[in-house]
């Protein structure tokens, strides 16, 4: 038998040296090669995805949330990723899987959800939200509908970058796991090992709280053994660069109802006599800012915990792009008294997310109001307690003069105090902030860093809200690596993806895959 060396045009080295391990591709030629092979795939990759968004994924419609975990064991275990449902009694189990990678001396948690916002397709421009539609550009630049084309080798890429794929969760949060899926189908083609043993926990219930992940998990917690979970939730940074963060806000919901007259009232019999809930509401509402935005209501700032060094570093040398949204949503003065977006992301925040009292609009009525209603949120940062923000919100709304209860009020309650407020807590929980100085921490930013041209944004903590407190409880260390474009109308009509974020994101997520280690 002739030798091997010499057949292959191989030179004779050391035994020692055949010995070792050769070491992986650097990250920014897995990235060449991830690209290389989707270049290739690319109508069986996004046929991938637009099956996945056409399930309906509403987390309260349990049967076809069951439907969407059903699809995903299918997709994993396809892979030969060892798959297991996590029941969840009436909603969505999580999706666990597992990987192992005979080398590898560390082990990496992906997490991702696959449930999404409801719907109102009456506000989607084509009115089919789990009907994937293609379209050449965002619809705000023009973006006209095309049909999903063919690929073939000899046509080349046949996905434009600028190109944008419209369904709910087509961003939040399922085109991650499609990435993360078709990163792996791309390191096995190209005969890459895994650096890492790879996990997933794929979500059901995210857009409802979380509710029931976390008593779920610690059930299942011999399976959970890790060194990382990268989260793949959110957008990447606004100036379109890809990101790496290390923390997220608390978010808790807040329901107020303000109560006048026992019905409706015609205006001009009762005006300037009945009280107006609407009116009452405003009041109260406005009473919590200030002009700048500042929250006036007493405490809100105290248990804030303070950024290190690392992180106000890291704040310091992110992009200043404030200028560039003003001019892209139309805002002539920002609230926040000159702060940069990024210092404001870092502190609690209170916001009005809805409002509803009576009809406008071509239902208009003239009628004094029975009630007013807000939906409030406050997004937390690290040091703070979620019931203890309600606590403070609802001190100050009695203070305002307001009779505080937690239920519909009766005709006793009514006759009894002028002025009677609902104010519910709808739940919630807290921030979560991993080191930025970690090993890990630091090998994650590398690798990624590398993937991209040294062109990643580093971030201390993102707006947001993921219930990562929850891993921290497990004791798993976490980081942010998110790929979708951050003008993506998540959680609103016209959801949307930018391809070559998502082109891009595999590749992020192949070289984590084939080179992180620390």
């Amino acid at each position: 038998m002739r030798n091997i060396a010499v057949t292959l045009g191989i030179a004779l080295v050391p035994l020692s040296a055949v010995a070792q391990k050769p070491a992986p591709p650097a990250p920014a030629q897995v990235a060449r090669e991830v690209r290389d092979y989707r270049m290739a795939n690319e109508e069986r990759i996004v046929r991938e995805l637009s099956e996945f968004l056409s399930i309906p994924n509403i987390a309260s419609d349990t049967p076809n949330i069951q439907k969407n975990a059903a699809h995903l064991v299918g997709t994993l275990e396809a892979r030969g990723i060892e798959t297991h449902l996590l029941p969840i009694a009436g909603r969505g189990p999580v999706v666990f899987g597992k990987l192992i990678s005979p080398e590898a001396k560390r082990t990496v948690i992906f997490y991702a959800h696959y449930d999404g916002q409801p719907v109102d397709p009456a506000a989607w421009t084509d009115g089919k939200p789990f009907e994937p539609a293609l379209r050449n550009a965002a619809i705000e630049a023009g973006g006209k509908r095309i049909p999903f084309p063919a690929y073939t080798v000899k046509q080349g890429a046949a996905y434009n970058d600028d190109w944008r794929i419209y369904a709910r969760s087509a961003s939040d949060d399922k085109s991650p796991i499609v990435a993360l899926l078709a990163a792996l189908d791309a390191l096995r083609a190209k005969k890459i090992p895994l650096a890492v043993n790879l996990k997933v926990i794929f979500e059901g219930e995210e857009e409802a709280g979380s509710t029931n992940l976390q008593r779920t998990l610690e059930l299942h917690k011999n399976l959970l053994g890790a060194d990382l979970l990268i989260t793949a939730d959110g957008p990447v940074h606004q100036s379109g660069r890809p990101l790496v963060f290390f923390g997220n806000r608390g978010d808790i919901g807040i329901g107020v109802t303000v109560y006048g007259p026992v019905r409706a009232l015609h205006s001009g019999h009762y005006g300037n006599w009945a009280p107006n809930p609407a009116m009452e509401l405003s009041r109260l509402l406005g009473a919590m800012k200030d002009a700048e935005g500042r929250v006036l209501i007493e405490g809100y700032y105290d248990d804030v915990t303070p950024l290190g060094e690392v992180e106000k570093k890291a704040l310091a040398e992110m992009p200043v792009n404030d200028a560039d949204l003003r001019r892209e949503l139309g805002i002539a003065k920002p609230e926040g008294g000159g702060k940069k977006l990024v210092e404001l992301l870092m502190q609690p925040s209170l916001n009005i997310r809805g409002l509803r009292s009576a009809y406008i609009g071509e239902q208009a009525q003239n009628v004094v109001p029975d009630k007013a209603e807000a939906s409030l949120e406050a997004r937390l940062v690290k040091g703070e307690d979620p019931k203890k923000k309600f606590e403070q919100i609802a001190a100050f709304i009695a203070k305002q003069g307001f009779y505080v209860i937690d239920h519909e009020p009766t005709m006793e309650e009514r006759r009894a105090h002028a002025r009677i407020a609902k104010v519910v807590y709808e739940g919630g929980y807290r921030a979560s902030r991993t080191p930025m100085d970690l090993p890990v921490s630091k090998a994650v930013v590398e690798v990624v860093k590398a993937a991209t041209g040294n062109d990643a944004v580093i971030m201390p903590s993102t707006g947001g809200s993921v219930p990562m407190y929850i891993f921290d409880d497990l004791g798993l260390v976490w980081i942010g690596v998110p790929i979708v474009n951050y003008d993506n109308h998540q959680h609103s009509s016209d959801e949307n993806l930018r391809l070559g974020h998502f082109w891009r994101g595999m590749e992020i997520y192949g070289a984590i895959l084939a080179d992180l280690n620390w």
